[in-house]
Order: C-alpha cells, then structure tokens, then sequence
C-alpha cells in the first residue's frame, strides 16, 4: 500500500473527533455524551437463534445507543433463507410473524419440503429501529479463520467495525501471519473506501488459541476483547493459561516500550448468541459492552472516540466522568445506593524486568501457553474505595490503567460469583505515547520486533 496515503488517511480519520468539535481553541459546538454499544453480536444470518431485527430492538429497548451485528464471515446483504425444521425455530418464528406480521416474514417451502423464512438485510430492517441521536446500527463481521500446524489447531476471530465490503478469511502461514493479513484486509478496505472503520481482536482464550506473544507481534490493531460475556470464552484463564487483563498488561508493557505500537485499548463485549433463554450457560445479550464518549451518535464518531481511547468498557458499572492524559487518570462513578466500589490503578514502570520464563504446559495439550513475566508488569500502583477515584504521574509511569470492581451481582453473568466492572483504558506517559500513523505503519516481516527472552 501507498505508505504516503496511508499515513494520510489515518492521520485525518484519528482527529476527526477534534476536528469536528475544536475550532480556534473555541469551546466544542456540540457537548460530548457518553454512548453505549455492543460490538460483537449474532443472529440467524450466522449461529445466532433470533432474527436480527428482534435482536436490534431488544438492544433499542434495554438502553443501548448502537449496536454492531457482527455475524461469522457473513454480512447481512443479499439473499439468505434459513430452514425452520425444529420447534425451537418455529416457536422463534411464530413470535417474528406475530410482532411484525405475516407479509413482513416472508416464507416458501423447497422442492424437498424444507419450510423457509427468508432473513431480511441490514438495509431493510434498520429502518425499524434506527433513530437519529437515539440508535444506530452499525454494519460489522466477525472474519472467522484458524491456522492449524500438526495436532494445534488455533481459532483466530477477529471484528471489522463500520465495514462497507465483505471480507472473506484470508488464512496464512502461521498464528500471527493469519492474524495480520485479516487486520491488513480491514485497513486496506479503510484505506481505499476512506470510511472510518477498525478491526478488533476477539476473545483470545477461545480454545486457547492466542497468547501474549502471538497478539503483541500484530501490526495496525488497536483493540481486543478484555471480557467476552460468551461462557466458553475462559476470560480468567486457568491454572496454565494467563487471564486476559494479565495478557493486557504483558502488551501494553512491550507495545509502548520496545515494539512502539502505541497502546491497545481493552473491549468488553456480549458475543451474544442466545435470546430465548437467558442462563449462565448460554451467551446472552446483556453482558458486556462499551461505553464511548462523542458529540453524535454517528459511526464515524463513535470510531474516532474508541481509537483515541475515549471510552470505557463495563460489565455493569456506569462512570460519570473520566479523563485521561500524560498527568494521569481520574474517574467519578455514577454509584447505586447500597453499592461499594473499589478502583484499583494497574500499571507497569519504567525499568521494569522484561524477561520471561516458558509456562507450565498442560497436559495432552500441544498449543502454546504465554509465558510468565515479572510482576512488575501490571502491578498494583494505588487502590481507592468510594465513588471518586484519582491517580496523578509521578514521573516513573509508563502507562496506569483502571479497574472499578463493585460489590453489585451480575445480573445474568456468564460465571458464578461475577460482580459488576469496570475497564478505563490506559493514560499513556508523553515519552512512550505513540501517533496514531506510527501506530498502523508496517515493517518488514523479518524485521519484527519481538519482546527479551532473557
């Protein structure tokens, strides 16, 4: 690619927000709100059990303000019929006819007798639910690979946000080499449509398939799911495998340091398959979801917000206000009477130990495990009980993020024993802060830079 049109581009899509609400260093026209949105959803366009639309309408209706229905390798475009062959498919059927009638559903039986409904597009039905400054559908895939070398077989997944064009897995030669070439297909599309879009990696503990290694190699990402509401998705981790919120300091740590990529900002999501019953077991709606900070609710403000790090991921707890800079990071709640919160700030310092030590491999299994790092990565900088919460640089900080656990349950949570969360993405020290071009810029396979293994 163009390496000038590029840098371009990506330079004028990072400071649209700034652009759109700064001039002359008067005040923003319009006042910025909070927005709420799930990115990573599913229907019957893929392995999902609800019909989009109902879908849509159930995010509308619970306090969403966007919603991205990002179903595998597939957008919603064109022709799709699906079978209704069980009851489970009827009984979702009857209940489509019955809140949007008969003509609405359009239906036919196969020269083999297989009854059919045919699915409507994002074109036909977002007119249903849309509403300017209220909701916004927002077109999205989730490019669906794997890589598989011997007896390990990795499940790579990945979300393209606000995309135009279907993009069909391209494979690879290796974990990070399939990883890269589905990230370099989505910026590509941004790059020759100029329509402000990004891809986000998902669930990395799925079937184990990622580790720290393999997601701080990739190039032009700036997000990954820290929490997945599908129960499958193991976000602690386990006895041989690394938590995610660890994997995300083991990146920050290195991506802001020796590989200078700039920070990666942590998703929390619903990846949301089943709507007709809601149990710990199944992936429900409802679970995880971001919450950015834009003067509209448009897609293209809603993407400049999240690649400048201006939103916060939940799992439940809301936040009044939240700023982050080179000085540091603050945050007020919006706290529940009855509720306590404690916020902790996570951070790594310079100098810190970059060596590593292979992990424990688990039995009968051959995949990768990442390896274990010095404490000294992610630590526990300042921890604060109440609704108010603050961390100020003292000069030694590479980056400080925050945490907000409640003592609140999780209504319907996808584990036992779940508290309502919060996620602030990093505040980055001036030194070790990356531009937004610097961050998408590639180099040379054979150049890449990997973290010390001493």
């Amino acid at each position: 690619m163009n390496s000038k049109v590029r840098q371009t581009i990506r330079v004028a899509l990072a400071l649209v927000l700034f652009a759109e609400t700064q001039a002359d260093g008067a005040q923003p026209e319009k006042p910025l709100h909070w927005w709420k949105g799930n990115l990573h959803t599913h229907s019957l366009w893929s392995d999902g059990d609800e019909f989009p639309e109902i879908i849509a309408e159930w995010y509308k209706t619970n306090g969403y303000h966007f919603l991205a229905l990002s179903d595998h390798n597939i957008m919603q475009k064109g022709s799709k019929w699906v079978a209704v062959t069980n009851a489970a498919r009827r009984a979702v059927l009857e209940k489509y006819i019955a809140r949007h009638g008969a003509d609405w559903a359009k239906q036919r039986v196969t020269a083999k007798g297989v009854p059919q409904v045919r699915l409507k597009t994002l074109e036909e039905f977002r007119g249903l639910v849309e509403k300017e400054g209220e909701f916004l559908l927002i077109p999205s895939e989730e490019i669906t690979d794997k890589f598989k070398q011997d007896d390990r077989r990795h499940e790579i997944h990945l979300n393209a946000t606000n995309l135009r064009e279907l993009i069909k897995p391209r494979g690879g030669t290796s974990v990070v080499d399939t990883m890269q070439r589905n990230i370099d297909a989505v910026l590509a599309q941004r790059e020759r449509t100029g329509q402000s879009m990004f891809p986000h990696i998902n669930h990395p503990n799925f079937q184990w398939a990622l580790t720290a290694e393999d997601l701080m190699q990739v190039q032009g990402e700036q997000f990954f799911e820290v929490y997945n509401g599908h129960p499958s998705v193991r976000n602690a981790g386990d006895a041989h495998h690394a938590p995610l919120e660890r994997v995300w300091d083991i990146l920050l740590a290195f991506r802001l340091t020796e590989l200078k990529r700039g920070p990666i900002y942590g998703l929390a999501v619903d990846d949301a398959h089943h709507y007709q019953r809601f149990t710990i077991s199944n992936s429900n709606p409802g679970r995880g979801w971001v919450v950015a900070r834009a003067p509209r609710l448009e897609a293209a403000a809603i993407v400049a917000a999240m690649e400048a790090g201006d939103f916060y991921a939940s799992s439940g707890v809301r936040l009044k206000t939240m700023e982050r800079s080179g000085r540091g990071l603050s945050i007020e709640i919006d706290a529940e009477p009855g509720v306590e919160y404690t916020t902790q700030f996570i951070g790594t310092l310079r100098g810190f130990d970059p060596s590593s030590r292979p992990a424990p491999q688990p039995t009968n299994s051959a995949l990768p495990v990442t390896r274990i790092y010095s404490s000294e990565i992610g630590a526990l900088l300042a921890e604060t009980r109440g609704p108010q919460a603050e961390y100020k640089f003292h000069g030694d900080e590479i980056y400080v993020r925050a945490k907000v656990t409640s003592t609140k349950p999780k209504a319907n949570p996808y584990a036992k024993g779940e508290t309502e969360v919060a996620w602030v993405q990093p505040a980055v020290a001036p030194a070790f802060d990356v531009p937004p071009v610097a961050r998408a810029r590639r180099v040379p396979r054979e150049r890449a830079v990997t973290p010390s293994r001493r």
